[in-house]
């Protein structure tokens, strides 16, 4: 086995994962650690988790993996990191977490994207910021905490998301990196410096958010807790957080302009890297975030897709074996159940950015059985993919469809729905961690090991061909879903 150079941290709303690297980004075998976690939700769209607990899994994520390193290897050279998008936590002046960690899924803010779009213009806002007004960020969030007297606003110093704290934590001061940061919707992406206009009219001060790091910063020397905990880490080189999207389409290799990175987790996205500045017009259905300062990241995000699988899976008790209940689906035609779902149990985010949508089920009988329901919001996520791949196409419309995601590698028949809907053949990636491996990837090119993040083959796995007669089936069922939304949504 390869002497264990980095340390890689993945740090998700339904998991954090650790695992050790090579040198020239190769996994260990034997060296991933995952932690399960859920976040707390409420009935009024609330999504948060306690911020000393989220830091908590953290350390003990870091340990297990650390357990496993090799007596040959005592020091580990670097620490790279992917941190999901869009969360916010309000720090306090003594460095204790004043809120709790505040998800993208998190709809509380709703009301305040209409404060936003009657005070600004939302369409010069997504042109400099990348994003478009919507709860999951945070002008709204911060909005709503700074109206509502019943949030903890008041003893907050500071603002950052997950990955901030975990480094003011373990470091006693913190940065953001430019990805992180363009996930925030406060960003212009064009400068790389937080936005003036809604900076100002959120009433902040700039320091009150964190600085934002240049390209190749780190943090070295952990604060004395953690050096006693973590003696292998303490000489290492950490690199700030990335945003878990753009790290996952490093690690599956899309990371140019003709490959677009398909992810269905807990969420889902879709996704095109390519080198150069943020485009001169964003479509309104897409966001464009950064990976770095010489690369963007545009693309789509569903808020349901492993997560709204999993809710069904639960809730319609299927309590059998898993290849016994893919063997069923997989025995299904296209839109046979003649259900209509509108997949937003989680709320939307792109294409349409309602803040108030909600999951609808239409055309259930007696005669509907729970496969029927689960296959039908399958084919509904499908059907949200295919509208961010018509708005993608507008930005580069000759793209290969690269898939990833336990979700995706885990069912074949929802990799031959997506296919068959898209009417685009997608390959599945087949590396196990494409997130981890992204960031370490960026890392290493950040330390000169490899020239670029471009120059990398990223393995494959199976490819889907697309069944046109199914594509067919489909555009009929999508066809009314878009009717169902334009009613019920719109």
């Amino acid at each position: 086995m390869k002497r264990a150079f980095a340390l890689a941290l993945d740090i998700g709303t339904s998991s954090v994962r650790a695992s050790l690297y090579d040198d020239e980004g190769n996994e260990l075998d034997g060296t991933i650690v995952n932690l399960e976690r859920e976040f707390q939700t409420s009935s009024n769209g609330g999504a948060e988790i306690d911020a000393n607990e989220a830091i908590q899994q953290v350390e003990r994520t870091i340990d297990d993996v650390l357990a496993r390193l090799s007596p040959f290897a005592p020091q580990l050279e670097v620490v790279a990191i992917a941190c999901f998008w869009h969360s916010l936590v309000g720090v306090d002046e003594d460095g204790n977490p004043a809120t709790p960690v505040f998800g993208w899924a998190d709809t509380r803010a709703a009301q305040m994207v209409d404060v936003l779009r009657r005070s600004l213009d939302e369409n010069e806002t997504h042109a400099r910021t990348g994003c478009r007004f919507h709860p999951s960020y945070w002008p709204a969030k911060l909005l709503w905490l700074s109206r509502n007297p019943a949030n903890s606003f008041r003893p907050t110093t500071r603002w950052m998301s997950l990955s901030e704290f975990l480094m003011m934590r373990f470091f006693g001061n913190t940065v953001i990196s430019v990805s992180m940061a363009s996930g925030t919707g406060l960003l212009n992406q064009r400068s790389c410096t937080w936005d003036e206009a809604l900076v100002s009219f959120i009433d902040l001060d700039e320091d009150q958010l964190p600085k934002v790091a240049e390209d190749g910063e780190f943090y070295s020397g952990l604060v004395s807790e953690y050096t006693a905990r973590w003696p292998q880490l303490n000489n290492s080189r950490w690199y700030p957080a990335i945003g878990d999207g753009a790290a996952n389409n490093i690690g599956a290799g899309c990371v140019t302009r003709d490959r677009a990175a398909l992810m269905i987790g807990t969420s889902g996205a879709m996704r095109v890297m390519s080198k150069g500045d943020v485009p001169d017009a964003i479509p309104f259905e897409l966001w464009c975030y950064r990976v770095d300062k010489k690369r963007v990241l545009l693309g789509g995000a569903l808020s349901d897709g492993g997560g709204l699988f999993q809710w069904m899976k639960t809730t319609l008790n299927f309590t059998g074996d898993d290849d016994v209940v893919e063997r069923e689906l997989g025995e299904m035609q296209p839109d046979e159940h003649g259900l209509t779902l509108l997949p937003f149990w989680a709320g939307e985010r792109s294409s349409g950015w309602h803040s108030s949508a909600r999951g609808a089920i239409i055309g259930l009988t007696q005669d509907t059985r729970p496969v029927e329901i689960l296959r039908a919001s399958m084919e509904a996520i499908a059907y949200r993919f295919a509208g961010i791949a018509l708005s993608l196409a507008e930005m580069a419309p000759q793209i290969a469809i690269v898939g990833s995601g336990g979700a995706l590698n885990s069912s074949p028949v929802w990799a031959q729905i997506i296919a068959d809907v898209l009417a685009r053949t997608v390959t599945l990636s087949s590396t196990r961690e494409a997130s981890s491996r992204g960031a370490v990837l960026l890392a290493l090119e950040m330390e000169g090991r490899i020239r670029d993040i471009d120059d990398v083959p990223a393995p494959t796995g199976h490819t889907y061909e697309p069944d046109m007669a199914h594509h067919s089936r489909y555009r009929e069922g999508r066809e009314r879903q878009m009717e169902l939304y334009g009613k019920l949504i719109n």
